[in-house]
């Protein structure tokens, strides 16, 4: 037998879901300023490699747009922090951080989510709602939203809030730490992607719809049967 259980609420997903076209046009109007000024290299025995080539700008049709890059960037700054800050005040008001903040046996279970994803290990760590990875990953998803907002109002105005970019460490240091943090997001995105794929179809759709279906009765004891047969 199967039955419907709640799984994520419709803050959690609505949150969920606006982040991420507001981070994408973030990230894209980012580029569009870096182009304009592509000042961040690799040295490898004296030649220098930069992180985007101009092939990379051309197949993205992405020309010296400084002013346009601007203006979509500082716009979609303040959505980009409305919404962060109402996620992180649902969460406190709701309880929900509950579920995402790591715990002290989090960091452990992480390395043990990892060797399983990684099919090295066969039994995964016990989970709640997230698992220790994922409580990881969240809760640093967090911090990382906090400092792009901290170095971009840095670079945003560097003058008017010359004590905010001192506490970065400077202008080009400010500059430099959202560059990674941005290349944190790319990271996290893409190893999300990978974690949605492996979790299946059900967990995908209950971030759609908040609910996911557990199989009860003799279908999960066939599946817990398979399971021990293969470990």
């Amino acid at each position: 037998m199967k039955r419907i259980k709640e799984k994520h609420s419709i803050g959690m997903r609505w949150f969920h879901w606006v982040n991420f076209p507001l981070l994408m046009i973030m990230i894209w109007s980012g580029l569009l300023i870096y182009w304009a000024n592509d000042a961040y290299s690799i040295a490898i025995f004296g030649y220098k490699i930069h992180f985007f080539s101009d092939q990379f700008y051309a197949l993205l049709k992405m020309p010296f747009r400084l002013a346009e890059g601007m203006a979509w960037h500082f716009l979609f700054m303040w959505f980009f922090t409305i919404n962060g800050v109402l996620y992180v005040f649902y969460t406190l008001v709701s309880g929900e951080w509950r579920q995402l903040v790591p715990q002290k046996k989090s960091f452990r279970e992480a390395w043990q989510v990892l060797l399983h994803d990684l099919h090295i290990r066969k039994m995964l760590p016990p989970q709640d709602k997230y698992n220790a990875a994922q409580r990881i990953a969240y809760t640093a998803i967090i911090l990382m939203g906090f400092g792009s907002l901290v170095t971009g109002l840095a670079i945003y105005k560097p003058v008017q809030l010359n004590w905010l970019a001192w506490l970065c460490g400077g202008y080009n240091m400010a500059r430099a730490e959202h560059f990674a943090l941005t290349i944190g997001y790319v990271f996290f995105f893409c190893i999300h992607i990978v974690q949605v794929i492996i979790a299946g179809w059900n967990n995908f759709r209950s971030v759609i719809t908040g609910f996911e279906i557990i199989k009860t009765g003799t279908q999960a004891t066939k599946l817990k049967t398979h399971e021990s047969s293969k470990k």
